[in-house]
Parts: C-alpha cells; sequence; structure tokens
C-alpha cells in the first residue's frame, strides 16, 4: 500500500490532513453485520498508509462506534495514533430499539454528549466536534458557542457543521471560526455545487464529502439481486428501490465503461472525481475491510484529465439519480 504524503487543508482555521478520511459509521451500524477484528485493523492500516482523520458519532450504533474507534486508536502504534485527528459527530437522540427522536442543540446538552465521547474514545480533546444535524428547536449560535467554550477549555480543537444550508453557515461562522462542513458530496449527490459550496469557499471552511460511493450504489459491486439484512439503510433508501434502483445501475454501467477505459475500478474512478473537485474538499471513504480500504487509497493514483472529466460527466450527469438521497422524515432535516 503507498504511503501519499500530499495533505489538503481541513479550512482555514483547521490543520492539514491526508487527502482522504476514514468514515467509520459502516464498521458499527447502517450495513448490515461487521467484522470488529477486521475493523480495527482497517483503521490501523488506514493510519499505516497516512490517514489522518478518522470520522465517527456518537449515536453510531448508540457509541458502540466511538468505543471501536477508541480501541484502534489505543492499540495502534504510538506514532500512527499521534498523527489521527478525530472528528465527531453528536446530537442525534435515540431509543433503546434504535429508533430515531430527535437532534438536542442545547449548550448543556453539547457539553454532556463531549464528556461521554471523551470518555468512549479515551481521549482528552476531540479534533472536530459538530452537531449531526441542525436541531430545529436552538439557534445555531448557541449550539456552535458551546463548542466554542469547549475549545476554550481544551476539550475540542475545531468547530464542525454537518449538513446545513448556507445561511446557516454564515450565521455559525459569524459565531466561531468554523473549520469544516461535512456534507454529502458524490457523482449522485451534487447539491451543494450551487449554492452551499461557493458559501463555504467564500469563508475559507472545507469540506468532508460522505457517501463518495453512494452508500456503495456507485461502488461498482452493488447489484440488484442483493439481498440486504434486516436494518440496513439501503433497505429502505429511496435510491436503492425498484425502478429507481435500475435507473442507477444503469448510470454505474456507464461509469464503469469510464475506469475500464481508464483501467481502474468504478469505485476508484467515483472517488477520484470527488478528490479532482477542489484541494478544500476531502473524501471520506467508508471502508470496513483492509481490501476495501486499499482499493479506495488507490484513487489517490489516478488522475483525471479534461477527456475524463468530461466523459464522467456524460456517463453521470448532474441530476441523474433517481430519488431522494433520504427517505422524506429524514431529508426534512437536511440543509436548513
Amino acid at each position: 500500500m503507498t504511503t501519499h504524503t500530499h495533505t489538503r487543508p481541513l479550512g482555514a482555521t483547521g490543520p492539514r490532513v491526508f487527502p482522504l478520511g476514514l468514515g467509520c459509521m459502516g464498521m458499527s451500524a447502517m450495513y448490515g453485520d461487521a467484522d470488529r477484528a477486521e475493523s480495527i485493523a482497517t483503521v490501523h492500516a488506514a493510519l499505516e498508509a497516512g490517514v489522518t482523520l478518522l470520522d465517527t458519532g456518537d449515536f453510531y450504533a448508540m457509541g458502540h462506534n466511538e468505543l471501536l474507534v477508541g480501541e484502534a486508536l489505543r492499540t495502534a502504534p504510538a506514532a500512527r495514533r499521534e498523527q489521527a485527528l478525530v472528528s465527531v459527530k453528536f446530537g442525534a437522540l435515540r431509543g433503546p430499539d434504535g429508533s430515531w427522536t430527535g437532534y438536542d442543540g442545547r449548550p448543556a446538552a453539547v457539553k454532556n454528549f463531549a464528556a461521554y465521547s471523551l470518555q468512549r474514545l479515551g481521549v482528552d480533546h476531540i479534533d472536530v466536534y459538530r452537531i449531526a444535524r441542525l436541531d430545529p428547536d436552538v439557534p445555531i449560535e448557541e449550539t456552535v458557542g458551546a463548542i466554542a467554550e469547549l475549545i476554550e477549555q481544551g476539550y475540542v480543537r475545531h468547530v464542525g457543521l454537518s449538513e446545513v444550508g448556507a445561511d446557516t453557515v454564515r450565521r455559525a461562522a459569524a459565531t466561531a471560526p468554523v473549520a469544516d462542513l461535512q456534507i454529502e458530496y458524490s457523482l449522485l449527490s451534487r447539491g451543494i455545487e450551487d449554492e452551499i459550496l461557493p458559501t463555504v469557499r467564500d469563508l475559507g471552511i472545507s469540506v468532508t464529502a460522505y457517501g463518495v460511493l453512494s452508500r456503495g450504489l456507485i461502488s461498482g459491486r452493488y447489484t440488484a439481486e442483493r439481498q440486504l439484512s434486516q436494518g440496513d439503510f439501503r433497505s429502505f433508501s429511496p435510491r436503492f428501490q425498484g425502478d429507481n434502483l435500475r435507473h442507477n445501475l444503469s448510470l454505474v454501467e456507464a461509469l464503469r465503461q469510464v475506469a475500464d477505459d481508464k483501467g481502474v475500478s468504478v469505485a476508484q474512478i467515483a472517488i477520484a472525481w470527488v478528490l479532482s473537485r477542489g484541494e478544500d474538499i476531502v473524501p471520506l471513504i467508508g471502508a470496513r475491510t483492509r481490501e476495501r480500504l486499499t482499493e479506495s487509497l488507490g484513487a489517490l493514483d489516478v488522475t483525471l484529465e479534461a477527456a475524463d472529466l468530461d466523459a464522467i460527466e456524460k456517463a453521470v450527469p448532474a441530476g441523474a439519480a433517481a430519488g431522494e438521497r433520504y427517505p422524506a422524515p429524514m431529508m426534512a432535516h437536511l440543509g436548513r
């Protein structure tokens, strides 16, 4: 596995990071069973390859993912552990049955969530801290203000945002320096290009792009016959249903032709496309195994020329995906 030394800025106020981050959610929830030992080995392999940014959330399997990331950090070589930067999302409320019951961005709740995350992760500070979705009952200024207080106290290093619209980004940035906005961005999800991306660039805020393979849809390995386990997000995601899925897989086949001509995998060309969008965008790869990690890291060796980008655009034009990226009730919380 090649080690890359190139880095990208995590906003005007944040550190420089490896050009790909590792999203750890799938190691605990949302996409079927995962092997804990392999998950930890994958985190270790990512750190060994130079990856610096690890992304988790306190509500991923109700703390399970933070405990897993904490174990991976604790058992990594000291030099690799010290290079790791941990991004944590908070605020999503869960029931014992796994149900989603809302969001809590109150300042007291922010500090409470942070206390538990620090304990589960086994760290003395969180590098980037962000509410997962805007709490409609709490002004973003209050939530960000609480994170700023945690920064003053040494428990957090940088303010992050997640899945919010341009107006909220500006209000948050007027309250405290914001390093990064985490939001879905891929060939199938380009909604940020019109307003959100120009706004964050105007403010010197970077983007960590999740869903770069659209939850496996444009990995090149997903098929219409795939059987999903109970609780798998894709079993109720609109893009994976019926005619939507068939249409979207036809886009993947068009993209496969471009990838084959380039001599790379579909996943690699999809990740390389996100990398090509700008130095201020850090794709999060959701690899759950070392094999998938190696494939994803191979995207760093893919150079997309103008002709390649044109071919990709023709294969998967902006807005070509069928179906929303989340079910309707979840879409209501995005982009505000």
